[in-house]
Protein backbone atom coordinates (compact mmCIF):
# COMPACT_ATOMS: atom_id res chain seq x y z
CA UNK A 1 0.00 0.00 0.00
CA UNK A 2 1.31 3.42 -0.92
CA UNK A 3 1.81 5.78 1.98
CA UNK A 4 -0.33 8.91 1.96
CA UNK A 5 0.50 11.70 4.39
CA UNK A 6 -1.56 14.58 3.01
CA UNK A 7 -3.04 17.32 5.18
CA UNK A 8 -6.78 17.76 5.28
CA UNK A 9 -7.85 21.06 3.79
CA UNK A 10 -8.41 23.87 6.31
CA UNK A 11 -11.10 26.46 6.49
CA UNK A 12 -10.07 30.08 6.10
CA UNK A 13 -11.42 31.26 9.45
CA UNK A 14 -10.47 28.56 11.94
CA UNK A 15 -7.61 26.58 10.45
CA UNK A 16 -9.38 23.33 11.43
CA UNK A 17 -9.63 20.58 8.79
CA UNK A 18 -12.73 21.31 6.73
CA UNK A 19 -14.36 18.02 7.65
CA UNK A 20 -13.86 18.71 11.37
CA UNK A 21 -17.03 18.72 13.46
CA UNK A 22 -17.76 19.10 17.14
CA UNK A 23 -19.96 16.11 18.01
CA UNK A 24 -21.01 15.18 21.50
CA UNK A 25 -18.05 13.42 23.16
CA UNK A 26 -18.20 9.66 23.44
CA UNK A 27 -16.94 8.01 26.61
CA UNK A 28 -18.56 4.62 26.04
CA UNK A 29 -16.34 2.38 28.14
CA UNK A 30 -17.65 -0.69 26.34
CA UNK A 31 -16.27 0.45 22.98
CA UNK A 32 -12.79 -0.20 21.61
CA UNK A 33 -13.02 2.99 19.53
CA UNK A 34 -13.75 6.20 21.36
CA UNK A 35 -13.96 9.81 20.30
CA UNK A 36 -11.10 12.04 21.31
CA UNK A 37 -12.78 14.76 23.34
CA UNK A 38 -15.35 16.59 21.24
CA UNK A 39 -13.59 15.90 17.94
CA UNK A 40 -14.56 13.35 15.32
CA UNK A 41 -11.22 11.57 15.80
CA UNK A 42 -11.65 7.97 16.95
CA UNK A 43 -8.94 6.35 19.02
CA UNK A 44 -8.46 2.86 20.41
CA UNK A 45 -9.04 2.41 24.13
CA UNK A 46 -5.53 0.95 24.34
CA UNK A 47 -2.78 3.13 22.89
CA UNK A 48 0.89 2.47 22.27
CA UNK A 49 3.19 4.54 24.47
CA UNK A 50 6.49 5.05 22.65
CA UNK A 51 8.71 6.20 25.52
CA UNK A 52 10.29 2.73 26.00
CA UNK A 53 11.51 2.47 22.41
CA UNK A 54 13.45 5.72 22.85
CA UNK A 55 15.90 3.70 24.95
CA UNK A 56 16.43 6.45 27.52
CA UNK A 57 15.42 4.53 30.63
CA UNK A 58 14.40 1.20 29.10
CA UNK A 59 17.00 -1.56 28.84
CA UNK A 60 17.61 -3.89 25.88
CA UNK A 61 16.09 -1.67 23.19
CA UNK A 62 16.93 -1.96 19.49
CA UNK A 63 15.52 -0.54 16.27
CA UNK A 64 14.34 -3.82 14.74
CA UNK A 65 12.27 -4.83 17.76
CA UNK A 66 10.96 -1.31 18.23
CA UNK A 67 9.72 -1.08 14.64
CA UNK A 68 8.19 -4.55 14.95
CA UNK A 69 6.43 -3.45 18.15
CA UNK A 70 4.80 -0.47 16.46
CA UNK A 71 3.62 -2.64 13.59
CA UNK A 72 2.38 -5.29 16.02
CA UNK A 73 0.28 -2.66 17.78
CA UNK A 74 -1.55 -1.80 14.56
CA UNK A 75 -2.11 -5.47 13.78
CA UNK A 76 -3.55 -5.92 17.28
CA UNK A 77 -6.17 -3.22 16.77
CA UNK A 78 -4.36 -0.25 18.32
CA UNK A 79 -4.62 2.87 16.17
CA UNK A 80 -3.42 5.49 18.68
CA UNK A 81 0.34 6.06 18.95
CA UNK A 82 1.75 8.39 21.59
CA UNK A 83 5.20 9.95 21.50
CA UNK A 84 6.99 13.23 22.28
CA UNK A 85 9.75 15.52 21.06
CA UNK A 86 11.94 14.46 24.00
CA UNK A 87 11.42 10.71 23.63
CA UNK A 88 15.09 10.27 22.86
CA UNK A 89 17.72 12.99 22.84
CA UNK A 90 17.72 12.95 19.04
CA UNK A 91 14.10 12.10 18.36
CA UNK A 92 14.62 8.34 18.39
CA UNK A 93 10.99 7.53 19.13
CA UNK A 94 9.49 9.79 16.47
CA UNK A 95 12.00 8.60 13.87
CA UNK A 96 11.20 4.95 14.62
CA UNK A 97 7.49 5.65 14.22
CA UNK A 98 8.13 7.13 10.76
CA UNK A 99 10.08 4.05 9.74
CA UNK A 100 7.48 1.67 11.15
CA UNK A 101 4.59 3.38 9.39
CA UNK A 102 6.11 3.32 5.92
CA UNK A 103 3.50 1.75 3.67
CA UNK A 104 0.66 2.47 6.11
CA UNK A 105 -2.23 4.67 5.04
CA UNK A 106 -2.32 7.91 7.03
CA UNK A 107 -5.98 7.47 7.96
CA UNK A 108 -5.23 4.19 9.71
CA UNK A 109 -3.28 5.76 12.55
CA UNK A 110 -3.83 8.56 15.06
CA UNK A 111 -0.59 10.21 16.16
CA UNK A 112 -0.07 12.24 19.31
CA UNK A 113 3.17 14.01 20.14
CA UNK A 114 4.22 16.61 22.69
CA UNK A 115 6.43 19.65 22.97
CA UNK A 116 7.98 21.75 25.69
CA UNK A 117 10.69 19.42 27.00
CA UNK A 118 14.09 18.86 25.39
CA UNK A 119 17.58 17.64 26.28
CA UNK A 120 20.14 20.27 27.15
CA UNK A 121 23.87 20.24 26.36
CA UNK A 122 24.51 18.14 29.48
CA UNK A 123 22.08 15.48 28.31
CA UNK A 124 19.47 16.35 30.93
CA UNK A 125 15.80 16.99 30.28
CA UNK A 126 14.91 20.69 30.44
CA UNK A 127 11.62 22.54 30.08
CA UNK A 128 11.07 25.27 27.51
CA UNK A 129 7.47 25.88 26.55
CA UNK A 130 7.98 29.33 25.07
CA UNK A 131 5.97 30.00 21.90
CA UNK A 132 9.07 30.01 19.67
CA UNK A 133 10.25 26.67 21.05
CA UNK A 134 6.81 25.07 20.80
CA UNK A 135 6.61 26.12 17.14
CA UNK A 136 10.12 24.86 16.37
CA UNK A 137 9.71 21.56 18.18
CA UNK A 138 6.41 20.88 16.44
CA UNK A 139 8.04 21.43 13.04
CA UNK A 140 10.90 19.10 13.97
CA UNK A 141 8.48 16.46 15.25
CA UNK A 142 6.49 16.56 12.01
CA UNK A 143 9.69 16.14 10.03
CA UNK A 144 10.84 13.21 12.14
CA UNK A 145 7.44 11.55 11.93
CA UNK A 146 7.25 12.11 8.18
CA UNK A 147 3.82 13.75 8.39
CA UNK A 148 2.37 17.16 7.68
CA UNK A 149 0.14 17.17 10.75
CA UNK A 150 -0.62 15.16 13.87
CA UNK A 151 -4.04 14.55 15.29
CA UNK A 152 -3.08 15.62 18.80
CA UNK A 153 -0.34 17.92 20.09
CA UNK A 154 0.22 18.16 23.83
CA UNK A 155 2.01 20.63 26.00
CA UNK A 156 4.28 18.05 27.62
CA UNK A 157 4.55 19.90 30.92
CA UNK A 158 4.03 23.46 32.12
CA UNK A 159 7.16 25.61 32.07
CA UNK A 160 7.52 27.60 35.31
CA UNK A 161 9.38 30.30 33.39
CA UNK A 162 6.69 30.81 30.73
CA UNK A 163 3.10 31.93 31.40
CA UNK A 164 0.84 28.99 30.66
CA UNK A 165 -1.44 31.14 28.53
CA UNK A 166 1.49 31.82 26.18
CA UNK A 167 2.17 28.09 25.74
CA UNK A 168 -1.55 27.47 25.16
CA UNK A 169 -1.75 30.26 22.59
CA UNK A 170 1.24 28.78 20.77
CA UNK A 171 -0.51 25.42 20.44
CA UNK A 172 -3.70 27.16 19.28
CA UNK A 173 -1.60 28.68 16.49
CA UNK A 174 -0.45 25.18 15.53
CA UNK A 175 -4.11 24.20 15.17
CA UNK A 176 -4.81 27.30 13.09
CA UNK A 177 -1.86 26.41 10.85
CA UNK A 178 -3.11 22.86 10.30
CA UNK A 179 -0.12 21.27 12.02
CA UNK A 180 -2.27 19.54 14.61
CA UNK A 181 -5.96 18.84 14.57
CA UNK A 182 -6.43 19.40 18.26
CA UNK A 183 -4.70 20.15 21.56
CA UNK A 184 -3.82 18.34 24.75
CA UNK A 185 -2.02 19.04 28.02
CA UNK A 186 0.05 16.68 30.11
CA UNK A 187 1.30 16.80 33.70
CA UNK A 188 -0.89 19.77 34.61
CA UNK A 189 -2.85 20.47 37.75
CA UNK A 190 -6.57 21.09 37.43
CA UNK A 191 -6.02 24.82 37.90
CA UNK A 192 -3.50 24.79 35.05
CA UNK A 193 -5.85 22.79 32.85
CA UNK A 194 -8.60 25.34 33.36
CA UNK A 195 -6.20 28.16 32.48
CA UNK A 196 -5.00 26.38 29.34
CA UNK A 197 -8.52 25.39 28.24
CA UNK A 198 -9.70 29.01 28.41
CA UNK A 199 -7.12 29.97 25.76
CA UNK A 200 -6.85 26.80 23.69
CA UNK A 201 -9.73 24.30 24.01
CA UNK A 202 -8.44 20.91 25.13
CA UNK A 203 -9.42 17.58 23.65
CA UNK A 204 -7.20 15.45 25.89
CA UNK A 205 -5.48 15.48 29.25
CA UNK A 206 -2.65 13.02 29.92
CA UNK A 207 -1.96 12.09 33.54
CA UNK A 208 -0.83 9.08 35.58
CA UNK A 209 -3.63 6.70 36.58
CA UNK A 210 -3.76 3.08 37.64
CA UNK A 211 -5.26 0.79 40.27
CA UNK A 212 -2.86 2.11 42.90
CA UNK A 213 -2.96 5.77 41.88
CA UNK A 214 -6.46 7.14 41.48
CA UNK A 215 -6.02 10.68 42.77
CA UNK A 216 -7.36 12.31 39.59
CA UNK A 217 -10.77 10.75 40.28
CA UNK A 218 -11.26 13.45 42.93
CA UNK A 219 -11.50 16.53 40.73
CA UNK A 220 -9.73 16.28 37.36
CA UNK A 221 -11.77 13.44 35.85
CA UNK A 222 -15.12 14.99 36.87
CA UNK A 223 -14.03 18.28 35.31
CA UNK A 224 -12.91 16.55 32.11
CA UNK A 225 -16.21 14.69 31.86
CA UNK A 226 -18.13 17.94 32.30
CA UNK A 227 -16.02 19.69 29.64
CA UNK A 228 -16.02 16.79 27.15
CA UNK A 229 -12.26 16.25 27.44
CA UNK A 230 -10.65 12.83 27.10
CA UNK A 231 -8.30 11.47 29.73
CA UNK A 232 -5.42 9.40 28.39
CA UNK A 233 -3.84 7.55 31.29
CA UNK A 234 -0.13 6.87 31.51
CA UNK A 235 1.47 4.34 33.86
CA UNK A 236 -1.62 2.06 33.79
CA UNK A 237 0.72 -0.86 34.56
CA UNK A 238 3.03 1.31 36.70
CA UNK A 239 6.06 0.52 34.57
CA UNK A 240 5.39 -3.21 34.65
CA UNK A 241 4.63 -3.52 38.36
CA UNK A 242 0.97 -4.34 37.67
CA UNK A 243 1.68 -6.59 34.67
CA UNK A 244 2.14 -9.66 36.86
CA UNK A 245 5.58 -10.48 35.47
CA UNK A 246 7.65 -9.21 38.43
CA UNK A 247 7.86 -11.72 41.26
CA UNK A 248 8.85 -11.24 44.89
CA UNK A 249 12.22 -12.73 44.07
CA UNK A 250 12.85 -10.28 41.22
CA UNK A 251 15.92 -8.10 41.63
CA UNK A 252 15.99 -4.98 39.50
CA UNK A 253 19.30 -4.18 37.83
CA UNK A 254 21.36 -1.38 39.35
CA UNK A 255 20.73 0.81 36.31
CA UNK A 256 16.97 0.10 36.20
CA UNK A 257 15.27 3.49 36.48
CA UNK A 258 12.23 1.98 38.19
CA UNK A 259 14.17 1.75 41.43
CA UNK A 260 13.70 5.52 41.80
CA UNK A 261 9.92 5.11 42.05
CA UNK A 262 8.39 4.75 45.54
CA UNK A 263 6.21 1.82 44.44
CA UNK A 264 9.37 -0.20 43.77
CA UNK A 265 11.04 0.55 47.09
CA UNK A 266 11.19 -1.32 50.40
CA UNK A 267 7.95 -2.07 52.19
CA UNK A 268 5.94 -0.38 49.44
CA UNK A 269 7.29 -2.85 46.91
CA UNK A 270 6.42 -5.80 49.16
CA UNK A 271 2.87 -4.55 49.74
CA UNK A 272 2.42 -3.97 46.01
CA UNK A 273 3.63 -7.49 45.31
CA UNK A 274 1.00 -8.85 47.69
CA UNK A 275 -1.61 -6.81 45.81
CA UNK A 276 -0.45 -8.26 42.48
CA UNK A 277 -0.74 -11.76 43.97
CA UNK A 278 -4.44 -11.00 44.56
CA UNK A 279 -4.73 -9.89 40.94
CA UNK A 280 -3.18 -13.16 39.76
CA UNK A 281 -6.00 -15.08 41.45
CA UNK A 282 -8.63 -12.81 39.89
CA UNK A 283 -7.02 -13.12 36.46
CA UNK A 284 -6.89 -16.90 36.71
CA UNK A 285 -10.58 -17.01 37.56
CA UNK A 286 -11.52 -15.09 34.40
CA UNK A 287 -8.99 -16.84 32.16
CA UNK A 288 -6.94 -13.72 31.46
CA UNK A 289 -3.44 -12.48 32.24
CA UNK A 290 -2.87 -9.96 35.00
CA UNK A 291 -1.98 -7.27 32.46
CA UNK A 292 -5.19 -7.88 30.52
CA UNK A 293 -7.26 -7.59 33.70
CA UNK A 294 -5.50 -4.41 34.84
CA UNK A 295 -5.84 -2.66 31.48
CA UNK A 296 -9.44 -3.79 31.01
CA UNK A 297 -10.28 -2.38 34.44
CA UNK A 298 -8.49 0.88 33.58
CA UNK A 299 -10.27 1.51 30.30
CA UNK A 300 -13.60 0.71 31.95
CA UNK A 301 -13.28 3.53 34.50
CA UNK A 302 -15.48 6.60 33.97
CA UNK A 303 -13.70 9.30 31.99
CA UNK A 304 -10.72 7.19 30.93
CA UNK A 305 -10.71 7.28 27.14
CA UNK A 306 -7.47 5.40 26.50
CA UNK A 307 -4.71 3.69 28.48
CA UNK A 308 -1.17 4.32 27.25
CA UNK A 309 0.65 1.02 27.28
CA UNK A 310 4.39 1.24 26.78
CA UNK A 311 6.10 -1.59 24.96
CA UNK A 312 9.48 -2.45 23.46
CA UNK A 313 8.50 -5.91 22.19
CA UNK A 314 5.54 -6.95 20.09
CA UNK A 315 4.22 -9.48 22.58
CA UNK A 316 3.85 -6.75 25.21
CA UNK A 317 1.46 -4.59 23.19
CA UNK A 318 -0.31 -7.67 21.87
CA UNK A 319 -1.07 -8.69 25.45
CA UNK A 320 -2.32 -5.26 26.54
CA UNK A 321 -4.32 -4.82 23.33
CA UNK A 322 -6.08 -8.06 24.27
CA UNK A 323 -7.68 -6.10 27.09
CA UNK A 324 -10.04 -4.62 24.48
CA UNK A 325 -13.22 -6.30 23.30
CA UNK A 326 -14.58 -7.76 26.54
CA UNK A 327 -15.74 -6.75 30.02
CA UNK A 328 -14.76 -8.01 33.44
CA UNK A 329 -17.67 -9.76 35.18
CA UNK A 330 -19.20 -8.10 38.27
CA UNK A 331 -17.66 -10.57 40.71
CA UNK A 332 -14.17 -9.87 39.33
CA UNK A 333 -14.73 -6.11 39.57
CA UNK A 334 -15.87 -6.52 43.16
CA UNK A 335 -12.81 -8.62 43.97
CA UNK A 336 -10.53 -5.96 42.46
CA UNK A 337 -12.10 -3.20 44.55
CA UNK A 338 -11.70 -5.35 47.66
CA UNK A 339 -8.02 -5.91 46.85
CA UNK A 340 -7.47 -2.18 46.22
CA UNK A 341 -9.03 -1.28 49.57
CA UNK A 342 -6.97 -3.95 51.35
CA UNK A 343 -3.79 -2.55 49.78
CA UNK A 344 -4.50 0.94 51.05
CA UNK A 345 -2.89 4.14 49.85
CA UNK A 346 0.28 3.55 47.87
CA UNK A 347 3.26 5.90 47.76
CA UNK A 348 3.48 7.64 44.38
CA UNK A 349 5.97 9.83 42.55
CA UNK A 350 3.57 12.36 41.01
CA UNK A 351 0.22 13.44 42.40
CA UNK A 352 -2.49 15.25 40.44
CA UNK A 353 -5.94 15.64 41.93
Amino acid sequence: MEISWSVASTSSDSGQPSEFTMPVPSFDTASDRRRLGRTDIEISSVSLGCWPIAGVTSLDVNDADSIATIRASLAAGVNFIDTAYCYGAHGESENLIRRALEGTSRDEVVIATKGGIHYDAAGKQAKDASPATIARECDESLQRLGVEYVELYYLHSPDPNVPLVESAAAIQRLIDAGKTRTAGASNCTLEQLREFHAVCPLSAVQLPYNMLQRDIEQATIPWCLAEGISVTAYWPLMKGLLAGKIGTETKLADDDNRKSYPMYQGDEFERNQAFVTSLRDIAANVGRTVAEVVINWTISQPGITSALCGAKRGWQIEETASAMGWRLPPDALAAIETAIKARGTAAVKRIFQ
